[in-house]
């Protein structure tokens, strides 16, 4: 499967959730890029988090996070 910038830019924003605390979400402005709201937009609409705009990761959104940021830490390991 090819990462495309669309999945990139999902991927980074699943990068910027703090795992260790399910209390913290993120917030997107209206003066955010369009990329990244955009993204968020397609992972609220895919289930994976609970606003438009950010908000908090749902529990499929935390299961997919887990595994973007250890997939992300393996392949930035020696860098």
């Amino acid at each position: 499967m090819p990462v495309n910038a669309e999945l990139n830019a999902e991927i980074r924003i699943l990068n910027l959730f703090n795992l260790d605390s399910s209390l913290e979400g993120i917030k997107a402005h209206k003066t955010a890029d369009p990329e990244s709201l955009a993204a968020i937009a397609r992972l609220y609409k895919k289930g994976l988090v609970t606003h438009e705009d950010g908000g908090y990761l749902t529990d499929l959104g935390r299961h997919c996070a887990e595994h973007v940021q250890n997939a992300l830490r393996i392949l930035s390991a020696g860098n």
